[in-house]
């Protein structure tokens, strides 16, 4: 897997992303049950459990840290459109609001050479609010 200069497109560069969060996610225990769920509303990048958890996971990647980290990119206006995008998922695919679900963040730092990944859980609650 590619990161960096040269990857291509930004598109490219966060597919790439998502593929890689899926694999360390996957190492870490969790199990993949969808991506790239989009809707009018919004999109989630990832739909895991982590255990008996139903997580919605926002990917973010930076090559340059000027603007700040992968994770400080993660605004409320984005938050409440991975909720809304969230929300339509839980429904269409049973259990609704009731089970548990959190929303996380999968950070990866691609400014100096080999990719760090970190994970943010609960980084945002039901409503969009960091916590």
């Amino acid at each position: 897997m590619r990161f960096g200069r040269g990857s291509g497109s930004t598109r490219a560069l966060g597919r790439a992303a998502e593929d890689a969060a899926a694999t360390w996610l996957e190492r870490l225990g969790y199990v993949v049950v969808a991506r790239n769920h989009a809707t009018r509303r919004g999109e989630v990048d990832l739909v895991c459990r982590d255990g008996a958890t139903l997580c919605f996971v926002e990917v973010r990647s930076r090559s340059r840290l000027d603007f700040g980290s992968p994770a400080a990119s993660v605004n409320v206006g984005k938050a409440r459109r991975v909720v809304a995008a969230a929300t339509d998922w839980a429904v269409r695919h049973g259990g609704g609001l009731e089970q548990d679900i959190r929303f996380d963040v999968v950070a990866i730092d691609l400014s100096s050479g080999a990719p760090r990944f970190e994970l943010f859980r609960g980084a945002f609650d039901a409503e969009g609010r960091p916590k």
